[in-house]
């Protein structure tokens, strides 16, 4: 009979399905950066210091959410001095009318058990438009150090400014088409 019980539990066990987790930014080891072309000459990159997001993954389904929040005030380009007013201004950011940047999705694309791209809404300047993002190297595990589970990857997307009103120095400085590079780790949140 306690034979019977165990088994039945150990199978019980096996055919419940694995709930969501739930992640959260490591915000020293994930940024969002941008990469746009200067004049046709070389490429300009940008960096936003500050991000927040929360994501859940249910690995078993094969589904997930992300909601991110970016700080556009937090906009960092190799030239503090100047180049970051500008992008902080009305012609580019405008981070005094437009205090956030949002991207939210709940259409996670798997191949096998990798997951390879999230589709979902990028907000900004008070414009919302689809964006997918492709994900490489994505994995989960346990921190090495501290044995914490964490999921990372990198993240990107190519989109063109211009579809969310910014059309500051087009065409030339900086370009309409901007790459952008998000590299990613978040620790699962304790139950």
């Amino acid at each position: 009979m306690k034979i019977r019980i165990a088994v039945a539990s150990i199978a019980l066990c096996v055919a419940l399905p694995v709930a969501a987790e739930t992640y959260t930014l490591d915000p020293v080891h994930s940024e969002v950066s941008f990469e746009t072309e200067h004049l046709g000459f070389s490429h300009q990159l940008g960096t936003f210091v500050k991000s927040t997001a929360k994501a859940t993954i249910d690995r078993t389904a094969k589904t997930g959410t992300v909601d991110v929040t970016i700080d556009p005030a937090s906009v960092r380009t190799h030239d503090s001095t100047r180049l970051d007013a500008i992008v902080k201004g009305e012609k580019f950011f405008n981070v005094e009318k437009y205090p956030t940047i949002t991207f939210k999705s709940s259409d996670f694309k798997f191949d096998g058990d990798r997951l390879v791209a999230v589709n979902g809404e990028l907000t900004l300047l008070g414009v919302t438009k689809p964006v997918t993002l492709s994900v490489d190297h994505f994995r989960c595990g346990a921190n090495p150090y501290n044995k914490k589970p964490m999921c990372g990857g990198d993240a990107s997307a190519t989109i063109k400014r211009s579809e969310w009103g910014m059309t500051g120095g087009l065409p030339y400085a900086p370009a309409d088409e901007v790459k952008v590079l998000i590299p990613f780790e978040a620790y699962q949140v304790e139950p």
